[in-house]
């Protein structure tokens, strides 16, 4: 059923972790009396991130248009929780507003797991002219029965993948590699159809995974891949850009609908918005300063011929065409956009 909790046949998180969540919150809540709204907003990247500045922005604008009335408190770096735990905690009106990896909501709705493809986009105008338009907005809006509305996508950049001790030129390099994925089933089929053997670990026990061997390598953004500091662990950094898979603004219903007014939503919604070209402007420095500053600490980056990655990814399109004819579908009407 819609209504039902995330991951209904599987606690995301243990009682003790989620009385612990709730107590903070119960804690960050605590305001003057006054006619301010504050939205807590929690979100798992470090507060340096070009995501993380891209949702100040956001705060900034609907502080300056609520002219008060409303502020955004933002909690980074898991302070509220995991992806998950966080996004459970807005299913239940206990959070307002966080920042989710479009691979995390395939566990709301298949539709998110488009992102995943690998090699969708043609380029980065191509992205934007999918989230920008019709088609990102309906996907936004199939959150909507699980109790979260999307607001924005931002941009989090190609992902490729980096190693601590085998240079990635080829699919046939990634043989025999454990490689760590995010808590997705399409990220999971992705990685093992390229050729490695997917193994999901969470963001924040991931450093300490590459450095004593529990994995091989992982895949990520550049700014992610140096703001974690997963460069002092990993030597190679391989750019094969296998997928492009966008971090996604969402909003309690609840929030949504009891907290705000007409007036108010405009405001958020807008805001939102609002702070997307900062957010890629700051995304494009961002990617360019990070692999500057992990090659100068000696990770040694590639160029592969993306070729051969993109010809590996052929039974992931056959899989999508016999047994999820609709994404299926949703594939062939992105790829008609990059045509234009």
């Amino acid at each position: 059923m819609p209504n039902q909790p995330l991951n209904n046949n599987k606690s995301l998180f243990s009682y003790t972790h989620m009385m612990m969540c709730l107590l903070l919150l119960m804690l960050v809540g605590c305001e003057p009396a006054d006619e301010t709204i504050v939205l807590k907003l929690g979100h798992g990247l470090d507060s340096s991130h070009p995501v993380h500045l891209g949702m100040e922005r956001m705060a900034e604008i609907v502080d300056e248009e609520s002219e008060g009335s409303m502020r955004i408190d933002i909690y980074p770096n898991e302070q509220l929780g995991t992806e998950r735990e966080m996004l459970e905690l807005l299913q239940i009106g206990s959070l307002d507003i966080t920042k989710v990896s479009a691979a995390i909501l395939e566990s709301f709705t298949p539709v998110f797991t488009i992102f995943s493809v690998p090699f969708l986009f043609d380029d980065d105008e191509h992205m934007y002219r999918v989230l920008d338009g019709e088609i990102g907005k309906r996907i936004l809006d199939a959150t909507e029965p699980y109790r979260v509305k999307g607001l924005c996508y931002y941009d989090a950049g190609t992902r490729s993948f980096y190693t601590t001790d085998r240079p990635i030129h080829s699919p046939a390099d990634l043989r025999g590699l454990s490689i760590r994925v995010q808590e997705s089933p399409s990220a999971i089929r992705m990685v093992n159809t390229l050729g490695g053997s997917a193994t999901p670990v969470s963001w924040g026990e991931l450093y300490t995974a590459l450095q004593q061997g529990v994995v091989d390598g992982a895949e990520n953004n550049p700014p992610s891949f140096y703001l974690s500091r997963h460069y002092e662990v990993s030597n190679y950094y391989s750019l094969n850009e296998h997928t492009a898979v966008p971090d996604v603004l969402v909003i309690s219903t609840h929030t949504w609908n009891h907290v705000l007014d007409e007036d108010q939503r405009a405001i958020i919604q807008d805001a939102a918005l609002e702070s997307v070209p900062h957010q890629r402007k700051l995304w494009r420095e961002a990617s360019d300063e990070a692999l500057e500053a992990v090659e100068q600490a000696g990770v040694e980056i590639i160029y592969p011929d993306r070729e051969p990655f993109m010809e590996a990814s052929q039974p992931y399109y056959d899989y999508l065409e016999q047994q999820q004819p609709e994404l299926y579908e949703l594939l062939l009407e992105i790829q008609e956009l990059g045509n234009e």
